[in-house]
């Protein structure tokens, strides 16, 4: 009998392996059908996962928002359990968001992402039972549909693909804090529906020639800080290294340099918030980029691309608990945070060592240009330790503040915070508070368009004590609530991605009123004689600085800008901050 019994077993095992067989054909991907040469058009992917969608109910397609390209973004989730009420899912599961074809061109995360999706719904490999996977299967959808074989000058496949810009032309990662796109606006939506633990990109890169198909660029852990930080360097990291090194998949860090060799050392990516990681870090949540090396077959970047998918899911289904811990830790205690860092910097004093698996680079003579030029020997490959430079230290840090007041004229950043789920309340009346006020003292500003905007950096301030008086519908600001890293990197003008740097209070820049030398002559000489401190300063002045005492007008200005006559507005940052210990309550004006 249990010879008969073990015969129909058997009979069953293959039975069902047939039926997954079937089902995979009925599901084989683009990417499959061309046998790995070419990638999914945005329509195909979009088919693929409706037709999912309808077969599966672990699989549930959503349309999310606009983008520039007129057409709406989706997100796809999986989920056992069939339950797609994130309010609900995200306090009990571990949730994986997985972003797609921010840079069309890029699209191994693409097709390996519909791959996944079906073979977790076949159960050809293992299903998480506390873990939540979410994708955009393709996030600029504009550049996807501006496909073409060409400006991927160095990349080895697909056949096309889709443009780095989208439709307005905008590089996608470097919006996630102007959010001058639709697909920015979205995507903030769809990141405070989703609520992800994790978060993964997906992109390809070549800075160097090496034998890594696989590299990773981790948010910057001391960044993120706290346990949640040692989390993600200590343990997360290592372990996906470790995994995929089990299945022959050899992973590094994202290698950072450009026309060089890499054996010289490099430093870690700073994923400052106008990336993605450095966004989604705003909200602690563990991120990574993907990078796939664009030398290798596409083919095999695809398939790498799945197994490191494949294995950051099993690593958040065994540390579930432990990962919604730490954030749930972070959450309860970044809110009393008094201070806070800006513009980190590599540390000189630690480093990390790689075991680097690259190839020699050997200086040539170009037969284009007559110049010595680099290239990689690949009959030459080797195994060499390197200094990886992977620890970074704060340039700036500030004393946190109780609130923020905003004048009401400058309402052009309310929907941002709208977006980004900031609260905030207006004043009831006229008041006048004593405050910090920021004046700009220097700034830098690029010399070529960067994605839209003149940005600044480089921003320094000066700071003083004063009383303002605000009025009714000022806004007020609380920095007590979970969005108070994104409060900070975007109104203190000295973050890299604030918002001052990127544009938004320019006019504060340009005088409007001014003097004409022949009147204001006399003006500054009664000012000099009256005004006896005045008049040392400016000696001083004239004493200790040749190009001040050799410029007319120079002196003139230093002379207006020092009296009464010098427009209060000029400089001045419309941000004022209410410190810690000021009487005034911030929560009865905020609802």
């Amino acid at each position: 009998m249990k010879y008969v019994f073990a015969f129909l077993t058997i009979l069953l095992l293959l039975s069902c392996e047939s039926e997954t067989e079937d089902k995979m054909g009925d599901f084989q991907t683009h990417f499959e059908q061309t046998q790995g040469k070419e990638t999914a058009t945005y329509l195909q992917v979009v088919d693929f996962y409706i037709q999912l969608a309808k077969e599966f109910p672990e699989i549930n397609l959503q349309t999310l928002g606009e983008t520039d390209s007129g057409l709406p973004l989706h997100v796809v989730t999986f989920n056992t359990d069939g339950d797609f009420n994130f309010q609900k899912i995200g306090q009990d599961k571990t949730v994986v968001l997985i972003n797609n074809g921010i840079h069309p061109g890029e699209s191994d995360g693409i097709d390996a992402t519909m791959l996944l999706f079906r073979d977790l719904a076949l159960e050809k490999i293992p299903t998480p039972k506390n873990t939540v996977i979410v994708t955009i299967p393709i996030y600029n959808v504009g550049g996807s549909l501006n496909r073409n074989s060409t400006t991927r000058a160095n990349q080895n496949g697909p056949e096309s693909y889709g443009f780095r810009g989208n439709a307005q032309n905008y590089d996608l990662n470097r919006d996630f804090i102007k959010a001058d796109t639709k697909n920015a606006q979205t995507f903030a939506s769809i990141f405070h529906l989703v609520k992800p633990d994790i978060f993964i990109d997906n992109h390809v890169s070549n800075g160097a020639d090496y034998q890594y198909t696989l590299t990773h660029l981790f948010t910057q852990h001391n960044k993120l800080g706290g346990a949640l930080g040692t989390y993600l360097h200590k343990e997360m990291m290592p372990a996906l290294e470790r995994s995929l090194a089990e299945d022959n998949w050899d992973i590094t860090p994202y290698v950072n340099v450009f026309n060089s060799v890499p054996e010289k050392g490099f430093s870690q990516f700073m994923d400052s918030p106008r990336y993605s990681t450095g966004y989604t870090t705003l909200w602690n949540t563990l991120g990574m980029m993907v990078e796939t090396h664009m030398l290798k077959p596409y083919k095999q970047r695809v398939e790498g691309t799945y197994a490191l998918l494949n294995k950051m899911i099993v690593i958040a289904e065994k540390d579930s608990k432990k990962i919604k811990e730490l954030r749930l830790k972070v959450e309860e205690t970044i809110p009393n945070i008094e201070t806070y860092h800006l513009n980190w910097e590599v540390d000189t004093t630690k480093t990390s060592t790689l075991q680097f698996k690259g190839y020699e680079g050997e200086e040539l003579l170009s037969e284009v240009t007559g110049f010595p030029r680099l290239k990689y020997n690949r009959e030459k490959p080797f195994t060499k330790e390197l200094t990886y430079k992977n620890y970074f230290i704060p340039k700036d840090t500030i004393e946190v503040p109780k609130a923020y007041i905003l004048k009401k004229g400058w309402s052009r950043i309310i929907p941002f915070l709208e977006r980004n789920q900031i609260q905030y309340g207006t004043l009831e009346k006229d008041t006048v508070l004593r405050v910090e006020s920021y004046r700009i003292k220097e700034y830098n500003t690029v010399k070529n368009a960067y994605e839209g905007h003149y940005l600044h950096y480089g921003t320094e301030i000066t700071k003083t004590m004063t009383e303002v008086t605000f009025t009714k519908g000022d806004y007020l600001i609380p920095t007590h609530q979970p969005g108070i890293r994104y409060i900070l990197e975007t109104l203190e003008p000295q973050g890299p991605d604030s918002f001052f740097n990127w544009n938004f209070f320019d006019t504060i820049l340009q005088q409007k009123e001014g003097f004409s030398p022949y009147v204001f002559e006399e003006v500054a000489l009664k000012l000099l004689q009256k005004d006896e401190p005045l008049r040392e300063r400016f000696l001083f002045k004239k004493n200790t600085d040749e190009n001040f005492a050799s410029n007319w007008y120079a002196q003139l200005n230093w002379v207006y800008q020092h009296s009464d006559h010098y427009e209060p507005a000029h400089l001045q940052y419309p941000v004022y901050r209410i410190l810690k210990n000021s009487a005034f309550t911030v929560e009865s004006q905020v609802d």
